[in-house]
């Protein structure tokens, strides 16, 4: 059993950074990919970013690339997101996720513990 805390989400003006965490209890995230989805208000939940249990590789969603950085340090069972130039097109509350998922990392499906987001604003 895992379980997921999110936090860092706030309101920022538009070019704005913000770094969300991801901490994890129970089972640590070393042997899970991890990945980041959103959902905006009457829009389906979206990928956004994943690493996987390694670190080895990201996934990106193209909106995203070059402006957001995901990361984990397994000692501390913690994974962020590095957000930086932020638009209000991010605006939505962020969960994380982990499971087994790499290659297909997209899916939402595929992962098996969420957090329960934060919500993240962009104000233009």
């Amino acid at each position: 059993q895992v379980q997921l805390v999110e936090s860092g989400g706030g309101l920022v003006q538009a070019g704005g950074s913000l770094r969300l965490s991801c901490v994890a209890s129970g089972r640590s995230f070393s042997n899970y990919d991890v990945g980041w989805f959103r959902q905006a208000p009457g829009k389906e939940r979206e990928f956004v970013i994943a690493i996987t249990w390694s670190g080895a590789s990201t996934y990106y969603t193209p909106s995203v690339k070059g402006r957001f950085t995901i990361s984990r340090d397994k000692a501390k069972n913690t994974v962020y997101l590095q957000m930086n130039s932020l638009k209000p097109e991010d605006t939505a509350i962020y969960y994380c996720a982990t499971g087994a998922v790499a290659p297909n990392v997209v899916n939402p499906g595929g992962y098996d513990y969420w957090g329960q987001g934060t919500q993240v604003t962009v104000s233009s």
